[in-house]
């Protein structure tokens, strides 16, 4: 998605009766020790998209990988568990193939029946699938005579089957990255006004590209978290023992008089909560502007977030990507679940993106009031950085 968004097509668009759909799907869920999937909400989110499918009589034929096996057979991260669960989610059982090439995965793709579906070994047991090998490619094509992606957790991803196969079959985007990319080309083409970024986490030079992509677009830029120290540095504020990278002054600088020029407006912390380690059991004080030598901050101060939620209470569209400060700790939680509290309360369409931040909208218990939750962390973070993903450049409408 660059500038101007791509033309995808959509899953209805694409004929799937009578045909085998070959669904791209991010079932890369955890697994405790006994091989029991432990949270199936990436099994969930696909669960309209294979409904869809089979209401349409299409017979789904789906592939995803899971874990990190680096091109060799884990007997630990194998797909039966995911069938298993996937299967007590759609009230039907579910065929299992024991790879996801070669004459047993096609047979039984053949003999699927209307309202039957298969689900294909881990794509990752073999090294072609990340190499982006185009004969692997075609393997995982003879399972299918249509493609279907949803997984958008890994379309920034070259990967054979992400892609690979849709060059090979008509293609289109299943419902949830349809509505993945729906709600990142409202934000970033047509956001309604005020439009308010919150950019967090730990270092600029991961935001950066970020910040530049989103400051022709955004009318006020949120930044907090361990990277607006970098910020205050650059403008001659104390930071202490905090994080901050001396190297990247001059961006900040650069960052903020792009801001100036183009009338954004920056908000960076006024007051911080401060220990002098870090610990979840450290002493916490409040201090700001500036932070004593011998402390770091840890969080936002409460000046801070009455600042920044003024901001997000007055917008109408509103990004978050990235936490307010070390939220993984009770002591230093207060700033980020406020943020999350704030986003959650706006009149204006929100949405969530980054692993981080989703994590903390689940932790404080907002994501069912938030327009949008994005499903992938590496994902909407290239998006944000004005990138062409490859997963929905290979959607592309083609005439």
């Amino acid at each position: 998605m660059s500038a101007t968004p791509v033309a995808w097509r959509k899953l209805a668009d694409l004929d799937v009766a009578g045909k085998r759909v070959l669904v791209r799907v991010d079932f890369n869920v955890p697994l405790d020790e006994k091989g029991a999937v432990t949270s199936d909400v990436r099994i969930k989110e696909a669960l309209p998209t294979i409904q869809a499918i089979l209401a349409r009589g299409g017979r789904p034929v789906l592939m995803s990988h899971l874990g990190r096996p680096k091109g060799k057979v884990v007997e630990s991260m194998r797909m039966k568990p995911v069938a298993a669960r996937l299967a007590q989610l759609l009230g039907k059982p579910v065929k299992a193939a024991s790879d996801c090439i070669g004459d047993e995965a096609v047979r039984m793709s053949r003999e699927l029946k209307a309202g039957e579906l298969l689900l294909l070994e881990n794509l990752r047991f073999h090294p072609q699938e990340e190499d982006g090998d185009g004969d692997f490619a075609k393997a995982l094509a003879a399972c299918g005579d249509v493609y279907v992606d949803d997984a958008f957790g890994a379309a920034h991803r070259a990967h054979a089957s992400i892609s690979g196969v849709p060059a090979l079959m008509p293609a289109a985007a299943g419902l949830l990255m349809e509505k993945e990319l729906a709600a990142f080309e409202r934000v970033l083409h047509s956001p309604s006004r005020p439009f308010v970024a919150i950019l967090g986490g730990a270092k600029v030079s991961d935001k950066l590209p970020v910040l530049l992509n989103l400051i022709p677009k955004v009318d006020v830029i949120i930044v907090g978290g361990a990277m607006a120290y970098t910020f205050l540095a650059q403008a001659g504020i104390g930071v202490g023992k905090s994080r901050c990278e001396p190297e990247l002054l001059a961006k900040a600088g650069e960052v903020r008089a792009l801001c100036e020029q183009r009338k954004v407006q920056l908000l960076l912390p006024i007051d911080h909560v401060c220990a002098d380690r870090f610990a979840a059991d450290a002493v916490a004080s409040i201090h700001g502007p500036a932070i004593p030598a011998e402390l770091m901050g840890l969080d936002i101060g409460p000046r801070s977030i009455e600042l920044f939620r003024g901001a997000v209470a007055r917008a109408k569209t509103v990004l978050w990507n990235g936490p307010m400060g070390v939220f993984e700790m009770e002591a230093f939680r207060r700033g980020t679940a406020a943020i999350a509290q704030a986003v959650a309360a706006a009149q204006a369409f929100t949405v969530v993106g980054g692993g981080d931040s989703v994590a903390a909208a689940e932790l404080c218990g907002v994501t069912g009031k938030l327009s949008h939750v994005s499903t992938g962390g590496g994902a909407s973070l290239e998006l944000l950085e004005g990138q062409v993903l490859p997963g929905i450049a290979a959607l592309a409408k083609r005439s």
